[in-house]
């Protein structure tokens, strides 16, 4: 039994709130645990310099954490850290899988995840909650005949997995995280495809028979996920 009380291959709590903030085309807060984070989409009409006259739209996300999201203040960023950085790039290149930007148009959108409170797999957070912001915002275009309803190719979410003291578990928390022998994200698709696994072992190694258990364990957390997603999407 886990510190928190769960199985193994429990999720944490999970709650989506839709529109948590009003302006944004597509807002959610999405709560894993005490890890939470906003997630708000804005769409711009037009697109890099590189897609002008290309009658195609872009997807680009931004992460950041609030200073005091941790238990001790951390300098407010003001230039994106190399993680900040890595984890953009994360987010969007998940999300643009989820997404035909050949039926947007020239416009963009904008991705901005911010953690307001820590606690363990933020960016895969992210991933989850930016999916349902986004296609809160698409069917507000769609509405609007910016957008073809044809859209979305795919739902996207994503999850944490690791070995902790020779154990593996799914959504690992913060403390789980910090001791973890090996740590994993895995972003997933609706039809069990892999966008993205990032995996390192901490300071040990993981066998091949590890390995398809973890991504096993993912499989079956980021399915549970998904069913969230699509409830929050249905009402």
């Amino acid at each position: 039994m886990r510190l928190d009380h769960r199985a193994a291959g429990e999720l944490r709590p999970v709650k989506i709130t839709p529109g948590y903030i009003e302006y944004p085309e597509g807002s959610v807060l999405i709560e894993m645990g005490k890890t939470r984070v906003l997630c708000a989409v804005s769409v711009e009409n037009q697109v890099p310099k590189w897609l002008v006259g290309k009658n195609q739209g872009w997807l680009t996300a931004e992460y950041a954490m609030l200073p005091r999201a941790t238990h001790t203040r951390s300098q407010r960023e003001t230039t994106p850290s190399a993680r900040s950085q890595e984890i953009r790039r994360l987010i969007g290149r998940s999300l643009r899988a989820a997404v035909d930007l050949r039926l947007i148009g020239e416009h963009t959108l904008n991705v901005d995840c911010d953690v307001l409170q820590a606690d363990g797999g933020t960016r895969t957070a992210a991933i989850t909650g930016a999916y349902v912001a986004v296609c809160i915002a698409l069917d507000k275009m769609i509405q609007k005949k910016e957008a073809s309803p044809r859209v979305l190719k795919t739902a996207v979410a994503a999850v944490s997995v690791g070995i902790v003291d020779d154990e593996l578990l799914l959504d690992l928390n913060y403390a789980e995280d910090s001791r973890a022998q090996v740590d994993f994200n895995v972003v997933m698709t609706a039809e069990g495809n892999f966008v993205e696994a990032q995996g390192t072992g901490e300071g040990a190694t993981f066998s091949r028979a590890q390995l398809n258990r973890l991504l096993d364990l993912a499989k079956g957390g980021i399915e549970e996920l998904l069913k969230i997603q699509a409830s929050v999407l249905r009402h």
